[in-house]
């Protein structure tokens, strides 16, 4: 990774953030997957999560953004109690989009683009990135938080040095 191209920076901390928001997806053990915190299934705490990077990480004025097939009105709101069930096959597959569509947008962003304001949005880019990095570690802490509350069992990060891991490994430190 070269330390002076802020994009290069900005991608890999993206990857070990991406690779953690798989880890506490997969740490979520089935018995949690639908147990209600702040009156909202566990799962839908992860796809307000996965729903926000989605839209806000790249551009949420993009009139072409089109909702995942899974999504339905307010399914997104941790306001609203869903009106549907997603599953964990459901979710990760959305994930597995998101992270597509997250790396193909940083191997063509450059540096020079970092402060210009996508098509119709108020916002630079690199605010949003940083916003959904804020955003993305919020919820990442509750959901790591619900775990750790009913499992005692701590999901592994990478942290900023830790290699990612190849082939089998522990989810939890």
């Amino acid at each position: 990774m070269e330390e002076n191209l802020f994009v290069e920076i900005i991608k890999e901390q993206t990857y070990r953030a991406l690779w953690e928001v798989k880890n506490v997806i997969d740490c979520v053990p089935d018995e949690l997957w639908s147990k209600a915190y702040c009156e909202m299934p566990c799962w839908k705490h992860i796809y307000h999560m996965l729903h926000s990077l989605d839209l806000w990480f790249i551009n949420p004025r993009d009139k072409g953004f089109t909702e995942p097939d899974i999504h339905e009105k307010d399914l997104n709101s941790l306001e609203v109690s869903p009106g549907k069930y997603l599953s964990r096959e459901e979710i990760n597959h959305y994930f597995f989009d998101i992270d597509i569509k997250i790396k193909v947008y940083l191997s063509i962003l450059t540096d020079n683009q970092l402060l210009d304001t996508p098509p119709d949005c108020e916002y630079n880019r690199f605010t949003l990135i940083l916003a959904q990095f804020r955003h993305l570690h919020t919820h990442m802490g509750m959901i790591m938080g619900f775990i750790i509350d009913d499992t005692g069992l701590w999901p592994r990060v990478l942290g900023l040095e830790s290699g990612f891991p190849i082939g089998e490994y522990s989810k939890y430190f």
